[in-house]
């Protein structure tokens, strides 16, 4: 259920954010729904090898290079994806940059409210 929640966040915020960026296309919700899947599924599966493998820049970046890949890991996704496009690797860094910061916003007010009503 956490899962299928974090997803449909996810999922709204690329949308909203698609309305808002110019860099940024999505054809409709669904569209961005299947890039929430997608992009949840290679966050599982491909970003923590693309850290590893980068693991001495990431280091001599002081954890600054984490931003590429997450920037990167979103192009992939969007590459998977008809409907979905981001123009160039910029538009996916700061896409990213918002994602996480804004799914992040969200997902602690949601626990915050869940303690409240539990």
């Amino acid at each position: 259920m956490k899962l299928l929640l974090r997803i449909l966040i996810i999922a709204a915020v690329s949308y909203g954010l698609a309305q808002v960026l110019d860099g940024i296309h999505v054809n409709k919700f669904t569209t961005a729904l299947i890039f929430a899947v997608v992009l949840a599924a290679l966050n599982f599966f491909v970003k923590p090898l693309m850290i590893l493998l980068t693991l001495p820049v990431t280091i001599l970046t002081l954890g600054l290079f984490l931003f590429v890949i997450n920037a990167a890991v979103v192009l992939l996704a969007s590459r998977f994806v008809d409907g979905f496009r981001i123009d160039n690797f910029w538009w996916g860094l700061f896409f990213s940059l918002i994602l996480t910061l804004v799914s992040s916003m969200l997902d602690k007010e949601l626990k915050g409210r869940k303690r409240l009503f539990s």
